[in-house]
């Protein structure tokens, strides 16, 4: 069974950063494309950011575009979430999600339906 870990959330000012981490166990890593999904209270659960099985494809909602970052180290089974130019509308509960990347050529997802396994999330605040 995949478990998924993140970490790395806080409280941050407006204008500030975080990376957040998120790590894999229990299959191999490589063989599963990677979403960040956020959560805020009373909205629905929306994708920020994928990247590909490879590390080399990588996909954002336009809200994140230009300031947030998805990477992968897969030799080290994590996906990160670098955010900068932090905002008070990216305050939100923020998750890890894996999808199994040999049912599909499609590539990283933003259908949060497709995605098998999720982490427990970290909370994301930015104060203004």
């Amino acid at each position: 069974q995949v478990q998924l870990v993140e970490s790395g959330g806080g409280l941050v000012q407006a204008g500030g950063s975080l990376r957040l981490s998120c790590t894999f166990s229990g299959r191999t890593f490589s063989m599963y494309h990677m979403g960040w999904f956020r959560q805020a209270p009373e909205k629905e659960r929306e994708f920020v950011g994928g990247i590909d099985w490879s590390g080399s494809s990588t996909h954002y909602t336009d809200s994140v575009k230009g300031r947030f970052t998805v990477s992968r180290d897969n030799a080290k089974n994590t996906v990160y979430l670098q955010m900068n130019r932090l905002k008070p509308d990216d305050t939100a509960v923020y998750y890890c999600a894996a999808d199994w990347a040999g049912d599909s050529t499609a590539g990283v997802t933003s259908n949060l339906y497709s995605y098998d396994f999720w982490g427990q999330g970290t909370q994301v605040t930015v104060s203004s």
